[in-house]
């Protein structure tokens, strides 16, 4: 085969997210012949409903790429994709499921960079519940796609350990750089037919829980260190947070901005969810364990180490969190 020749064929890119617009990038750092992307539409965000395009759209405009976005991946979709006449359509953190009659079009089928080790973590936000579980392994998956929810045959595969502090945005830079670098390897060797897709063990599937902004609130009767990996899994977004009821039973949303824990009690055992001084920091008694609290953010003020708004408000020292 013709040196380079993975290099000259029509690829389209499907995706979103800063994860995807990384593996967008080492293509186009590459020369590859990306002839489109498709994104999600615009969103309105934050409380001014700003309009806001993903970073796939910013970057395909920067490099004089067509963009589409189409709501649905309708015949309208399809058509679109059809024009482009591609040989290769890959898809990273996109946000729409293909039909069957997209995913027919190109030669080379469909290729799916997922940061997971399938079929673990099938769905949307594989590295919040990478986090969430504990998980000490990650990595990142490329599959042929079918029909499914990231249920297609998987091409290859490469591990990276997740470290005791990974949060989703560090672990998702790192699983970025990971798969950019990584289907760069493998996209010639598939195009020249040098793998065979290996079919998924359905039996081990785990499904990704969806993320919400509810997902942050803190049950202390958790164990100290599923309360760390939540802190860790929703950072920066949705972040997590308790409630904590005044002296005068106003109700407050606390913002837990930086936290550690301790596996062991101290000496002294606690009511779950009790808060105490513990030496000069502040500790919060979980089912097994200790929260310590670092850097706090009470509703409607700036961020505050937990010990100065103890020192405002002594009457936290005592108190249960909600």
């Amino acid at each position: 085969m013709e040196q380079h020749k993975h290099i000259k064929i029509r690829t389209v890119f499907m995706g979103t997210s800063n994860f995807a617009k990384e593996i967008l990038e080492s293509l186009i750092n590459e020369k590859y012949n990306v002839v489109g992307t498709f994104t999600k539409p615009d969103s309105k965000i934050g409380r001014k409903q700003e309009i806001c395009e993903s970073p796939i759209k910013k970057l395909s405009i920067e490099k004089n790429i067509p963009v589409f976005q189409p709501q649905k991946f309708d015949a309208a979709a399809i058509s679109d994709l059809q024009e482009l006449k591609p040989d290769l359509v890959i898809v990273a953190a996109y946000g729409k499921i293909l039909p069957k009659k997209a995913l027919e079009i190109p030669g080379f089928g469909n290729l799916n960079v997922h940061p997971s080790l399938l079929p673990k973590f099938r769905g949307p936000s594989p590295i919040q519940n990478t986090l969430l579980a504990g998980e000490k392994e990650s990595g990142t998956t490329i599959m042929l796609m079918d029909e499914g929810m990231d249920t297609g045959a998987i091409i290859a595969q490469k591990n990276i350990s997740v470290n005791d502090n990974d949060n989703s945005e560090t672990l998702g830079k790192k699983l970025s750089l990971l798969s950019a670098q990584f289907l760069l390897e493998i996209v010639p060797l598939w195009i020249e037919r040098k793998i065979e897709p290996i079919k998924q063990d359905d039996s081990q599937a785990v499904l990704c829980q969806l993320i919400e902004r509810e997902d942050g609130r803190i049950v202390w009767e958790q164990e100290a260190s599923e309360i760390f990996n939540r802190y860790r899994a929703l950072y920066p977004w949705p972040g997590i947070f308790t409630f904590w009821k005044t002296k005068d039973s106003t109700v407050i949303r606390i913002k837990l901005l930086k936290i550690k824990f301790q596996q062991n009690n101290t000496e002294t055992y606690h009511e779950t969810g009790k808060v105490f001084e513990l030496g000069e920091s502040i500790g919060v008694q979980t089912i097994k364990g200790i929260v310590v609290l670092e850097q706090i953010q009470p509703e409607g003020k700036k961020p505050m180490s937990a010990k100065d708004f103890a020192n405002g408000y002594p009457e936290l020292i005592g108190s249960t969190l909600l």
